[in-house]
């Protein structure tokens, strides 16, 4: 990253913008001061680095950060409204974005002990371990699943495998059963 940032700053481009990465924001800040940088991202900008307050980023960077992580809790408070007998959820997160990965992680395993519920965290960065992860769930006996929000665990979601596996474990998730159906 940091070497395509400076390429962008030798190409004298008028603006970088890092959607969805966190780490090439960073690394645009860190290698220039006068080109605008627009980010956004699902971590928060503050503890990133990325800007020293949200109401004034001040310098070259601004953008938009939906702060995924400090709504986890609240994602497993509504799924528990959805299923009050959820008491065994897991969580899917890819933690080759620490910067998301690792503050929703703690949130929710704090907010799953608040709850009395027992939160199984399985982590998976690539479609092997997507399809890894949905069939560890199968073991599991989870009430509900909640999935983290990254790009890299998303990419070409409307044809790979994890994508059919995700979509049949909603759908199982909905009619009330805790696991995906059989093969």
């Amino acid at each position: 990253m940091p070497e395509l940032a400076a390429d962008f700053v030798r190409q004298k481009v008028n603006v970088i913008a890092t959607p969805g990465s966190t780490a090439a924001a960073l690394a645009a800040k860190a290698t220039t001061t006068t080109i605008p940088i627009i980010f956004a991202t699902g971590a928060d900008p503050v503890a990133a680095g990325l800007v020293p307050t949200l109401n004034r980023p001040g310098r070259n960077v601004t953008g938009v950060a939906t702060l995924n992580a400090e709504v986890g809790p609240k994602r497993l408070d509504l799924l528990r409204q959805v299923n009050p007998a959820a008491s065994n959820v897991a969580l899917l997160i890819n933690p080759t974005n620490p910067a998301i990965s690792e503050p929703l992680s703690r949130d929710v395993q704090a907010a799953a002990r608040t709850l009395g519920v027992r939160l199984h965290v399985l982590h998976a960065s690539s479609d092997g371990e997507i399809e890894a992860a949905f069939a560890a769930l199968r073991g599991l006996q989870v009430g509900g699943l909640m999935i983290g929000s990254t790009n890299s665990s998303t990419a070409g979601a409307d044809n790979s495998p994890h994508s059919r596996s995700g979509n049949r474990f909603r759908r199982s998730t909905n009619t009330g059963s805790s696991q995906p159906p059989a093969d």
